[in-house]
């Protein structure tokens, strides 16, 4: 059986030994049995019912983590692993210049010594289900337009989570959209709050390779952090942060295994990733393309030379910074590599011959005929291109770029805590706590003053907000002495200081003034295309549809919508350049890009690390085939954003990996999974224990895992 394939009928399925390319992101709950015959044909060693029915289902292993990445359950006292940059945000918090935990590593040596996180979860996902034909069913009943299931959605969420509610109180629901529109899901979460962190390596080996290596193969990034639900003593459920809380008990923990793997492999991730649009539509790929990820890579760029040379220049700006660069560094690269895949794959192409075919099918059967139009939706994409691109630019630059617009944004769109009587609104204020220690001014001016001269310089003079005109006027057109003003009258940035709403001076406010006029702008922005995108949203769900019934004999995945989808394939490599890539990578190959630091700041590492991968001998982590101490490795399942810290399974459900990472040629997967060349990079379970034993001397962690 052959897994549905965007483009089956153009591209060839190959790999190095000749192993199938299993493309799917695929839920779990309705998996089809076609679906599971194929994994067991590949080594899938498990009932069907074990992946989720069930308490003990391998389901109840794997957590969403705080909204971002995903994480599994390690061991019976609720320890949790997901990648070192899932928890990024977590260690650089607790870092101080004088405890930098971010540079140095953290031990929790007891449950006493973890560190509690505020904003960080857990979730677990307890059920979920089809409710396609009741929300239709309610639509016809009540004569609800399409245009209206928004809100019918949001009444009908409402009513089921209060029904999940009464099973538990801890439980809450959520309803998403699958296959473009075409389906809805109901599913179950209990979410813990009290997350705490545990065990965190130093960032050189968290990071290791920096963004030279990232999405590049060959890796030796061991790139995992631990964590610990905790849990109400009493009920061992979710319970707001105390002292009193315990370590929580698992119904389903993953065993973590140190029996390895060899080319060829059953592999399987499960976890939850982020977003893809694999049924995206030719136009809307070139849209991507121009409008969206060159903005990002471009405005990122500008961005990040900067925040880099301050970040250099100073560690405790570092410490600040470290996580944001990160995070905008991640798809500022992510951005270049898929506008090179592609063009050099010719994906518009690839697209464009595959909506032929449905052209075709819609003349044979008349399926949708007078309804799904492909040429009324490259005129719709066409109408809003110049908006949309200038909308990216805006929210590149202004969205979470610097602190002053941030809290001009925030108190623009209410999302500041009003205080004062409440009978009185002339009284009524806000005030900005002092976060100095997020932040740095001058970084955070040079930035501002930088990205404002950008946005001007690329984007028609009807998208520029009237504030410009103060730079002009005033200013002579010098950002950086607008900057200055901004930061030195706006009460916006007088931390401790009360800015009432409703007098005289709030909107002179320059700060207040200037969040004014973005908020005006980006108004004008959404009205200028919203009716080009109602259009296209209803355009790209029927074109959805018709692949589902054109190809209606093959089971399909819904695109990705960070709800948790089941991945499977082969461990092994591919070919790099036209060479073989090898599917692991071992410890000689990290000591060799350790020594030369001298040349790539990104390859340092410290002494201690040197050490520990210059061993003869690595028992017991050493694998058993080749006799090496093995760090990363490659497998074909699929992968996006979202997926980072998902476990890796053996054909058993034995925890032999962790994903982190795609390679260069993956970096086109969000709209389309090149069996070639994409490939899945995973943290050896064995590095991750070597370096919790061997640098960590962490006893107790090991015991606790307690690996097979």
């Amino acid at each position: 059986m052959k897994k549905l394939f965007l483009f089956l009928s153009v591209v060839t399925m190959f790999s190095v030994q000749q192993a199938k390319a299993d493309e799917g992101m695929w839920t779990m709950y309705n998996l089809p049995y076609a679906v599971y015959e194929q994994m067991k044909a590949e080594g899938f060693d498990m009932p069907y019912d074990a992946l989720y029915q069930g308490e003990g289902a391998l389901k109840g292993c794997v957590v969403n983590f705080s909204g971002y990445c995903s994480g599994v359950v390690v061991s019976p006292d609720g320890l949790v692993f997901t990648n070192h940059h899932c928890g990024f945000e977590s260690i650089r918090s607790h870092s101080t210049v004088e405890h930098d935990y971010m540079l140095n590593g953290f031990i929790a040596k007891s449950y006493e010594e973890e560190l509690p996180n505020e904003n960080m979860y857990v979730s677990f996902m307890i059920d979920q289900r089809d409710i396609t034909d009741q929300l239709q069913a309610i639509a016809a009943k009540n004569g609800i337009a399409d245009n209206a299931w928004d809100s019918l959605i949001d009444s009908v969420q409402t009513v089921m989570n209060d029904s999940v509610k009464n099973i538990d109180k801890t439980y809450h629901l959520e309803i998403d959209a699958f296959y473009e529109g075409n389906k809805y899901y109901a599913t179950t979460y209990q979410m813990f709050t009290d997350l705490r962190l545990v065990f965190a390596i130093p960032k050189s080996m968290g990071k290791f390779g920096g963004e030279t290596d990232n999405w590049m193969w060959p890796r030796q990034t061991c790139d995992f952090s631990v964590f610990r639900i905790y849990a109400d003593p009493e009920t061992n459920g979710p319970a707001a942060y105390s002292e009193k809380n315990v370590p929580y008990h698992p119904k389903r923990y993953a065993q973590v295994s140190m029996q390895g793997y060899k080319e060829g492999d059953f592999a399987m991730t499960v976890g939850y990733p982020g977003s893809t649009s694999r049924y995206l539509s030719s136009y809307g790929i070139q849209e991507m393309r121009d409008a969206e990820n060159s903005v990002r890579a471009q405005v990122r760029g500008v961005k990040q030379e900067i925040m880099k040379r301050h970040m250099d220049a100073s560690e405790a700006v570092r410490i600040k910074y470290d996580s944001k660069y990160a995070q905008s560094s991640n798809y500022w690269k992510n951005s270049i590599g898929m506008n090179k895949c592609i063009d050099s794959v010719g994906i518009v192409q690839l697209k464009q011959q595959h909506e032929a075919r449905i052209r075709a099918y819609q003349d044979s059967t008349g399926f949708l005929k007078g309804k799904l139009d492909l040429d009324e939706l490259g005129k719709q994409y066409k109408s809003r291109f110049e908006a949309t691109r200038a909308m990216n630019y805006f929210f590149e630059t202004f969205y979470r770029s610097n602190e002053l617009v941030t809290r001009a944004l925030k108190i623009n769109t209410q999302q500041v805590e009003v205080q004062g009587p409440a009978d009185n609104p002339k009284k009524q204020y806000c005030v900005f706590k002092d976060n100095s220690n997020e932040w740095d001014a001058p970084l955070d001016k040079e930035v501002l003053a930088a990205l404002l001269k950008n946005y001007r310089d690329n984007v028609p003079a009807e998208y520029v907000p009237e504030f410009y005109n103060i730079i002009d006027q005033k200013f002579k057109g010098n950002y950086k002495k607008y900057v200055d003003y901004l930061y030195k009258k706006s009460v916006l940035m007088k931390s401790g200081k009360k800015l009432y709403f409703n007098k005289k001076g709030f909107e002179k406010d320059p700060g207040v003034d200037m969040g004014i006029d973005l908020m005006s702008q980006i108004a004008l922005m959404y009205i200028s295309v919203n009716e080009a995108s109602e259009k296209i949203t209803e355009q790209e769900k029927m074109l959805c549809a018709a692949k589902l019934r054109m190809e209606e004999d093959m089971p399909h995945y819904s695109d990705a919508n960070f709800t948790m989808r089941l991945s499977y394939g082969q461990v092994g490599g591919y070919l790099l350049n036209g060479s073989p890539s090898g599917y692991y990578t071992t410890a000689e190959s990290l000591l060799a890009k350790m020594k030369r630091s001298n040349e790539n700041e990104e390859y340092f590492a410290e002494p201690v690390m040197h050490d520990l991968f210059s061993k003869t001998n690595y028992e017991p982590y050493t694998d058993k085939t080749t006799g090496k101490m093995q760090l990363c490795f490659l497998t074909n399942n699929d992968i996006t954003g979202g997926n980072s810290g998902s476990p890796m399974f053996n054909g058993k459900g034995e925890l032999i990996g962790l994903a982190f990472d795609g390679n260069w040629d993956s970096l086109s997967s969000d709209i389309f999974f090149d069996t070639k060349l994409a490939r899945c990079i995973g943290v050896d379970i064995r590095f991750v224990l070597y370096l919790i034993d061997r640098w960590g001397h962490s006893d107790r962690l090991m015991r606790e895992i307690n690996a097979k």
